[in-house]
């Protein structure tokens, strides 16, 4: 079954988006996902200009020898836009292959060791009250875990709190926007935002929080001490992990759960952090890690050492990064959780798909492949526009190193 074609597909239904397809000689093709959030023209360049070119004439269903030769085949290994390019390749090829078998995915990686998928919302307001009003609505829909977020007294913006919590895209300018920051004001305002929702809603819903990497390790510790009253299902992106050893500080000084790993991208950025069982939750996602073939490697890795899943799943990952990762929790005997983002109606309708939520679940279809698939006709009519994150700076000015 040879690859006769392969083309890049770039559209923004509501947020940009960069889609591979792959054609066989037999007549099938797979999708892949190949957004990096803010980048996306670069891993577009890798891609056309450097990969495709050499996937042409291969063996669709050599997944395995495909993934070796982009990843061993060149000098400059690793970083997430070499290792996007290739999950998109990756997860197009397992779609192929799953196709060819007539099975869908997660049948084609072992089997159902689950028959649904949990997943967490985004719940987040101006101010503690707007919060609480969030996770009502939240429970209202069905979730049974929520991730909270609140803006900080005395701070014009906040990362991660939004106007609309259902459709929260953080590239938000053509130019990055400039933000400001206070570490005391955010540990001092963040225990009361999980004090009242405790008392609001009990101690059944599981709640989670992100710091989105803005803590040094010792600040970290402080925050998921003051959190352990709490009982937070888990305490993502504390600090910045490219210092792995810097969570053996954090997990001395708290028994809080610590998840880690969107910014990842292979095996070698959690390997110390998963072997010293200093996280809890690996949260690497398949379009930013190699795809599939390499995420394997990470979950099963993670196993050994009582690491559990819980993969990234917002805006940023297209439906097809959503659909292939489904499949992939649906079989993954250490799965945690699953984060889930809504996409907007544009989105849903240039990806149409076939997993669906129901009461605090994502379950994942029967189709053949990954069940995700892109109406290209429809994504024309939504053209690539350029949207940056924003940055943060302290309150003195200094660029915040996050």
């Amino acid at each position: 079954m040879k690859i006769i074609a392969a083309r890049v597909i770039v559209c923004s239904p509501g947020r940009n988006f960069v889609t591979l397809k792959i054609e066989t000689d037999q007549g099938l093709y797979g999708i892949g996902d190949a957004t990096l959030n803010g980048r996306e023209l670069a891993v577009v360049s890798m891609l056309n200009d450097h990969m495709l070119p050499c996937l042409i004439g291969r063996d669709a269903s050599q997944i395995e020898d495909i993934w070796q030769y982009f990843y061993r085949g060149v000098y400059w290994r690793r970083g997430p836009v070499n290792m996007t390019a290739l999950a998109a390749v990756d997860m197009a090829l397992w779609d192929i292959k799953a196709k060819a078998a007539g099975m869908p995915l997660y049948q084609l990686l072992g089997g159902r060791s689950r028959d649904k998928v949990l997943v967490y919302g985004h719940a987040n307001g101006n101010d503690i009250d707007q919060t609480v009003e969030a996770v009502a609505k939240y429970r209202e829909l069905g979730y049974q875990a929520i991730r909270a977020q609140s803006g900080v007294p005395g701070l014009a913006s906040t990362y991660g709190v939004s106007k609309d919590t259902l459709f929260y895209e953080p590239a938000d300018a053509s130019l990055p926007t400039e933000n400001l920051w206070s570490t005391s004001k955010y540990l001092n305002h963040t225990p009361k935002l999980f004090a009242e929702l405790r008392q609001q809603f009990g101690d059944e819903l599981h709640l989670l929080h992100d710091v989105h990497h803005r803590l040094t390790p010792i600040e970290a510790a402080r925050l998921g001490k003051e959190l352990e009253p709490y009982k937070l299902f888990w305490l993502e992106d504390t600090v910045p992990a490219e210092l792995q050893e810097g969570f053996r500080l954090i997990r001395q000084h708290t028994t809080t759960p610590l998840a880690v790993g969107e910014v990842f991208s292979s095996i070698h950025d959690c390997q110390q952090l998963i072997s010293e069982q200093l996280i809890d939750y690996i949260r690497t996602t398949l379009v930013h890690a190699g795809g599939i073939t390499h995420l394997r490697r990470i979950a099963a890795l993670a196993e050994l050492y009582h690491v559990k899943t819980g993969f990234h799943g917002a805006t940023d990952l297209s439906p097809v990064t959503m659909g292939a990762a489904l499949h992939f929790d649906t079989w993954v005997p250490n799965f945690g959780i699953q984060e889930y983002m809504r996409h907007t109606d544009e989105t849903d309708a240039v990806f149409p798909h076939d997993y669906h939520f129901e009461q605090g679940f994502l379950h994942c279809g029967e189709n053949p492949g990954h069940g995700v698939d892109i109406d290209e006709k429809l994504a024309a009519k939504y053209p690539y526009k350029r949207a940056y994150l924003p940055v943060n700076r302290l309150e003195d000015g200094t660029l915040f190193n996050w």
